[in-house]
Formats: structure tokens, C-alpha cells, sequence
């Protein structure tokens, strides 16, 4: 019996629209109702998911959220950190002044600062969009190297991100975790920091087993967790690796594909 589902945002639980179908919030209502904990395992700052948890009913603090990437692991009402693995001003100008020899722009989450860019562009004004935050023109030289940095992402055109990450010194993937959460998106996080992680360590705090766990997602932010769970599922509309990883590849973000997973699954429809 799975008793943990962990869903990805955009591109899985989220439609093309960045709404939630009517049949999709009933399976996880249902799913919920039968003592499944539901949660969301997203890049997305805790603020960009609100809106989303409040039409979904979940905001107590016997829910929780893996946001950043599961930098954080939160409880949703008190917003108390469970897990917190995160960067500094250093790794933010260190990776600022690799973006710029790569032709990326860039931008950071401070803990103290929000969203963070020492250029306005249009990639970063389409994060500050989707998750209703604001954004802060700074140089990145001016930050402190201890200032508490959760996650920093270069930004770019699809080609141009392409490029970047074909040349990307091997240090770089040694030294951080390093994920693609869209086509114009890639991460930079702790190393100890990924969506696998953060769901194996808030399953152990709920006494919950790998194998009774369900992880949802679409693209390569989504492979550690994906890997970790009991069951595996890609999206239709995933990107090939992703769907090579997993156990089960359901309908598309646009046809229900969480809740056909949720009805099959848990509620044995």
C-alpha cells in the first residue's frame, strides 16, 4: 500500500495553464481521505505554491512541502525547516561568473534577499511571475561570502542553456548538485540537496518505507526522487530520460496523468 505520493509541479501536477483540473484535486482528495500524505516536491519557492496548496487544502502542519528543489523540507503552516541544505554568496559568485564566460544570465534565492539577479532579464522576470515574488538587481560581487544562498540557476535561451551545459567544467557537477527544470532552467544546489533526498528523509520522519512511496515528475529535477520511489512515474509529456527511469509513464499533465496514477494506485479504480 503506497501511503506517500510526491508530486513535481509544472509539467506534472500542473496543467499547461498552471491550473489544477477538477479530477486531478479529487484524487488527491480522495487520496488524502484515505491517509495518504500528498505533497509537493517542487523547484518553486514556498511562496510560489501557496495558491496551489490553498486550493488543494493543504496548509496545516501535518502537511509539508519540498521547495527549492527540496533545499528546504518545510511543514506548510508554521513554515518550520525539517531539512535545510543549502549555498553562499561565494558558490552564487562563483557560479554568476561562470554564467557570464558561458553567455548565461543567472539568478539566486537568498534567504534574506529573495530573488536575486545582477541583470534584469526576461527569464528571471518569468520566475519572479510564476512564483508572485519580486526581483532584486545586485551585483553578485557585493554579496558576503557567508550569506545563506539557497539555490542559484542559470537562465537562457533553449540553445544557448544547451551550450552552456555542454561546456560546463566537470568541477561544476562534482562540487553541486546540477539539474534541468525546464528548457530555459538549469540548478545549481548543495550537494547534498535533490528531490530524492528530500523525500527519503521526510519519509523517514513519517515512518514511511521507500517502497510505499510514489514520486511523480517530468523532467531531470524530478530523477532522484523518481529513482528513489517505490513507484516511479513519468509524465506522457516528460522528457525521454525521465521516462527511461521510470517504473510507470502515466497520461500528460493535460489529460490527468497524476490522477489516472492516484486512481490505479491508491484509490484501485
Amino acid at each position: 500500500m503506497y501511503k506517500l505520493v510526491a508530486l513535481d509541479m509544472d509539467g506534472t501536477l500542473l496543467t499547461s495553464q498552471k491550473t489544477l483540473s477538477p479530477r486531478t484535486k479529487q484524487a488527491i482528495a480522495a487520496a488524502r481521505d484515505q491517509g495518504v500524505h500528498v505533497v509537493l516536491a517542487s523547484g518553486r519557492p514556498l511562496e510560489g505554491m501557496l495558491r496551489y496548496l490553498e486550493e488543494l487544502g493543504m496548509t496545516s502542519d501535518k502537511d509539508f512541502v519540498l521547495s527549492y528543489n527540496a533545499s528546504l523540507v518545510q511543514q506548510v503552516k508554521s513554515r518550520t525547516i525539517l531539512r535545510k541544505q543549502i549555498m553562499t554568496g561565494r558558490d552564487a559568485k562563483n557560479i554568476a561568473a561562470l554564467a557570464r564566460d558561458l553567455g548565461t544570465f543567472v539568478h539566486a534565492f537568498s534567504t534574506t534577499r529573495g530573488l536575486i539577479t545582477p541583470q534584469s532579464n526576461a527569464f528571471t522576470d518569468h520566475e519572479a511571475d510564476i512564483n508572485q515574488v519580486s526581483a532584486t538587481v545586485i551585483d553578485f560581487a557585493d554579496l558576503p561570502d557567508d550569506e545563506e544562498i539557497i539555490k542559484v540557476m542559470m537562465v537562457a535561451e533553449p540553445e544557448i542553456l544547451s551550450a552552456a551545459i555542454r561546456q560546463l567544467p566537470e568541477v561544476v557537477t562534482e562540487q553541486y548538485t546540477v539539474v534541468q527544470s525546464a528548457p530555459f532552467f538549469l540548478e545549481l544546489l548543495n550537494p547534498n540537496s535533490n528531490k530524492g533526498t528530500g523525500v527519503a528523509m521526510l519519509a523517514e520522519h513519517l515512518g514511511i518505507d521507500a517502497s510505499e512511496v510514489i514520486c511523480m515528475g517530468d523532467a531531470g529535477n524530478d530523477h532522484h526522487m523518481i529513482r528513489y520511489a517505490g513507484l516511479g512515474v513519468a509524465m506522457g509529456n516528460a522528457t525521454e530520460d525521465t521516462k527511461a527511469l521510470a517504473n510507470h509513464i502515466t497520461d500528460t499533465n493535460d489529460n490527468d496523468g497524476v490522477a489516472k496514477v492516484i486512481e490505479q494506485f491508491i484509490l484501485n479504480r
